[in-house]
């Protein structure tokens, strides 16, 4: 590991902000965000995969009325968006280290009002389908931590996936209520949604002429 990475790792460790593994609130957050982090009632968003955390920051600086929770495996990307968060006093913000198949390990049952799931990796290859963050096992996680009316919002660059998981939804195997979507966000009514927020490899795709998926929705009871 690299000196720098090493330092990233450290500041992680000592910001309030970063819940991961060998912090006591990690293990104790499942049910209690509002209890013991936010120490509010505002309503969570979570966002998956969230990388460098732009959505995470961007909307929280919106919506000051919600509370947002960027989730990443990596530790060097989260340090970039909990660093921001704090220089910008961005109290309505969380950082959590995590793979996303752990995530009912850490929000119990109807905690979460929205999730994001921004520019996965596509896992095109067919036996690596069970790893595809928007397949039906996941879709079912999600749907679990949910609130009965939350909205689940999933924006990606690649159209195989995308239409992988329409063809879920299509084929009843996600049911759902509410969908709307475009095959391209740049070009459709549904923009404004996205507050001018970009990630980066959304910016990289989209300067390589590739046009951006978007779809939303609500889980059927």
């Amino acid at each position: 590991m690299s000196r720098q990475k090493k330092r990233k790792f450290a500041e992680n460790l000592e910001r309030e902000n970063v819940l991961q593994p060998g912090k006591p609130l990690f293990e104790e957050i499942r049910g209690n965000w509002h209890r013991l982090y936010f120490k509010n009632q505002q309503p969570i968003t979570i966002e998956l995969g969230c990388g460098r955390g732009e959505y995470t920051i961007g909307l929280s600086q919106e919506f000051t009325e919600r509370n947002y929770v960027g989730i990443d495996l990596k530790g060097d990307r989260i340090w970039k968006g909990s660093g921001q968060a704090l220089e910008l006093g961005l109290k309505n913000v969380a950082f959590l280290r995590l793979q996303i198949q752990f995530l009912e390990r850490h929000f119990a049952e109807d905690e979460v009002d929205e999730i994001w799931l921004t520019f996965p990796d596509p896992r095109p290859r067919d036996r690596d389908e069970k790893h595809r963050l928007s397949n039906a096992a996941f879709m079912e996680m999600y749907r679990r931590i949910l609130t009965k009316d939350g909205w689940f919002r999933f924006k990606t660059d690649n159209t195989d996936l995308f239409d992988y998981t329409l063809d879920l939804i299509k084929s009843a195997q996600i049911s759902v209520r509410d969908l709307s979507y475009t095959h391209d966000l740049y070009q459709s009514d549904m923009l404004a949604e996205h507050r001018g927020i970009t990630t980066k490899y959304e910016k990289i795709f989209s300067e390589k002429g590739e046009k951006i998926k978007y779809m939303k929705f609500r889980f059927a009871c």
